[in-house]
């Protein structure tokens, strides 16, 4: 095939080719600069004993292998157990703030998006104010509003309940609800089982009571952004399938369920991977805050790297922690997008449909309510 025929088929000349590498040149040269490279530093530099001084590419630096990696996965140390322990903190972080920030988002944009809604504007922005707010500030009022003394435990004196100390308190809320009805052990097989250095009792013991404050926190401070991309992706619905819903007499909880949610699934997902992703890269709360303490309860893998890294000169344990959590985060995207995947309707589920124009047989529907016999093949439209 000559070359003319193949640019009149991709459409795209010569010349359009290198106007467009022209254009896109400086930012991938960019992106390879400050992107590109440095994540490949850091790949190698978490399969090498790097301490930190010179260059990691010098001919003192040597390649170790999975050392790094195998120390924080079955090394059986304390890097094994912090790192289990972070990975617990984190994965109680994602389980409560995602679900419940895309909740509130939704409900918030459902809420602000009704015509009859007086000072929609003001409500927009208030809603959307906190997650425009450094996170070094929230994090901060938060320590002053959930301190022992602060205004989230006068709140609750008011109702007769005592606060607790939140910010010292290590204590997982799980195991606190079961020691109310008496339950102080767990079962053999929990307390004797491990993963990652960390008993399977321990990692169903819930968020602390200082993570608690720090859940309450994500979810106050990121339901303003997602809210904003729902509103813009309700007022780009379809009005027709709606008003063709009332019709048919769906309620409004129908509607919404029925009608409105499915048309959201791109944004659904937008707004869960966006949620995902932030979840699990949580540092600067931390290290405002709490810096793991009490107990390290608050310890979460990106602080861990960076307490790793900075702090305690293992370089290569502190890349290694950042591209298990890299691979952690893909794999639950990739999840998620399998999840929200668009499914073909089953022949099943259409079967009802399929016989409002026909009957079960093939006899049209009009003609069966007569019961008229069904007309020959060759006299079928």
């Amino acid at each position: 095939m000559s070359a003319n025929a193949v640019r009149s088929r991709s459409g795209i000349h010569g010349h359009e080719t290198a106007s467009g590498w022209l254009f896109t040149g400086p930012v991938l040269f960019l992106l390879g600069l400050f992107l590109v490279i440095p994540v490949l530093m850091a790949l190698w530099v978490s399969f090498s004993d790097w301490g930190g001084r010179g260059s990691p590419f010098s001919a003192g630096v040597h390649f170790i292998g999975f050392d790094n990696y195998s120390k924080l996965l079955a090394g059986g140390g304390l890097a094994e157990q912090d790192f289990g322990t972070s990975l617990r903190n984190n994965a109680w972080y994602v389980v409560l703030v995602v679900p419940l920030q895309t909740a509130l988002s939704l409900f918030l944009a459902v809420l602000v998006n009704r015509a009859v809604l007086r000072g929609r504007g003001f409500f927009r922005t208030a809603f959307y104010f906190p997650s425009v707010t450094s996170s070094v500030a929230i994090t901060v009022l938060w320590l002053f509003l959930f301190s022992s003394t602060g205004s989230v435990n006068k709140l609750l004196s008011y109702i007769g309940i005592t606060g607790p100390n939140w910010f010292n308190e290590p204590s997982g809320i799980l195991h606190d609800l079961l020691g109310v009805f008496g339950v102080q052990n767990g079962p053999a097989f929990l307390t004797g089982g491990t993963f990652l250095g960390i008993s399977w009792w321990d990692w169903l013991a819930g968020p602390s009571v200082a993570m608690s404050a720090y859940i309450i926190m994500g979810i106050f401070t990121t339901s303003g952004t997602f809210m904003l991309l729902f509103i813009a992706a309700l007022q780009n619905l379809d009005r027709d399938v709606t008003e063709a819903a009332m019709v048919d007499g769906a309620n409004g909880w129908q509607r919404f369920w029925q009608v409105t949610l499915p048309q959201l699934r791109p944004t659904l997902f937008t707004v869960l991977t966006l949620g995902l992703i932030g979840c699990w890269q949580v540092f600067d709360q931390i290290y405002t805050g709490t810096q793991g303490a009490p107990d390290k309860t608050t310890l979460t893998p990106a602080y861990l790297s960076y307490q790793a890294a900075f702090q305690d000169q293992g370089w290569g344990q502190g890349a290694a922690i950042a591209f298990i959590l890299f691979v952690i985060i893909v794999f639950f995207t990739l999840f998620q997008r399998w999840v929200l995947r668009e499914r073909k309707v089953s022949r099943r589920k259409m079967r009802p449909y399929l016989s409002v124009g026909t009957g079960s047989s093939g006899v049209p529907a009009g003609a069966a309510a007569a019961g008229q016999p069904p007309a020959p093949d060759g006299e079928r439209q």
